[in-house]
């Protein structure tokens, strides 16, 4: 029988166009905006590319830790590290993430390797929620927009998210809710490689080994790539973001007291945050219009967490139910501390 059916693409253009589908997102997302308005498509470009040149620090240290300890071998030291008790690993790695300079979307590559290394996903994801809501240089700057007591409050709600995660990540991994968390391609730094690799020896000068050299370079540029496509794309939605939701019309949802604009916050936080820095003379305004405090914190914890360029980086990373657990226990804890804090204010 003739085949009649359309000529198949050949193979070595549809794997190109499935490594490079992010890309070709972005730009089919930026030729449907310049249709409609040119100059935002130049702005939205401009914004990316700002953004991306903004979070670079962070990635490229992130990204060469990842890939430092994977072609030494000091992985295996740092998964052996994680052995002891499991609360006490998640309480250690809420702390740490909580201290850490870290932004959410620079945190990735550390936690795709620390999954790979085999480390438990409860004692990550502590890490993973308390990292991005605050940091050194965020304490001090949130301590002269919102106060020091604010910032407290913000410290001990990043905390306290990585510990009510990594507890109840804890639990159900105990159940086998939670298996193989990563998707399938991910490997060490983001890109690439087995789920588990054989125990290697520690070289820490890795740079006199040819193959340890090769590996480290390999896993930088993967990981870099794979981050870029994605953060690149992620910066695109948040820069129409903001213009069709501006600042005007978060004010007015986010004004009043009581539980109802905590709920309102955490809800709002998740697509209306700007970053770390931004939010903060925004939530300094509408606490100075008569927002509780405590919708504030939430806005900040939800939004710090589930950041459309972090939320998307996550769900490029791991598997759909994990990426589902993460939201929604950034939410859960992001209302509780919110609460929790209006409570303490209220007394």
């Amino acid at each position: 029988m003739t085949d009649t059916s359309a000529p198949h693409l050949p193979a070595a253009f549809r794997l190109g166009l499935h490594r490079h589908k992010v890309w070709l997102a972005s730009a089919a997302l930026i030729a449907i905006v310049a249709l409609l308005s040119p100059t935002q498509a130049a702005e939205s470009t401009r914004f990316a590319m700002a953004a991306l040149w903004h979070t670079a620090p962070y990635l490229l240290l992130s990204i060469a830790i990842a890939a430092w300890a994977g072609a030494t071998g000091a992985d295996n030291l740092i998964a052996r590290a994680f052995t002891g008790s499991p609360v006490l690993m998640i309480a250690l790695a809420a702390l740490a993430g909580g201290l850490s300079p870290f932004c959410s979307c620079g945190v990735i590559p550390l936690i795709a390797a620390l999954l790979s290394m085999g480390v438990p996903l409860a004692a990550v994801m502590a890490f993973w929620l308390a990292s991005p809501i605050m940091d050194p240089s965020m304490f001090v700057l949130t301590s002269g927009v919102l106060g020091i007591e604010f910032a407290l409050a913000k410290t001990l709600a990043a905390v306290g998210l990585g510990l009510m995660g990594g507890l109840v990540v804890l639990g159900l991994s105990r159940r086998g809710a939670l298996s193989d968390a990563l998707r399938d391609g991910i490997g060490n730094g983001g890109c690439g490689g087995a789920k588990m690799r054989a125990p290697k020896a520690v070289i820490w000068r890795f740079w006199t080994d040819p193959e340890r050299r090769s590996k480290f370079i390999s896993e930088a540029r993967k990981t870099t790539l794979f981050l870029a496509q994605w953060l690149f794309l992620a910066f695109l939605l948040e820069s129409l973001m903001l213009v069709l939701v501006p600042a005007e019309s978060i004010t007015s949802l986010l004004g009043g007291t009581g539980l109802g604009p905590i709920a309102l916050a955490t809800v709002v936080g998740v697509p209306a945050y700007l970053n770390g820095y931004a939010a903060l003379p925004l939530v300094g305004g509408l606490i100075t219009q008569g927002m509780a405090p405590g919708a504030g914190l939430a806005f900040l914890v939800a939004g710090g967490v589930t950041s459309l360029p972090a939320a998307i980086a996550v769900w490029a990373l791991v598997k759909p139910k994990v990426f589902a657990l993460y939201i929604a226990l950034s939410l859960s804890g992001a209302f509780l501390s919110g609460l929790i804090f209006q409570l303490w204010i209220g007394h």
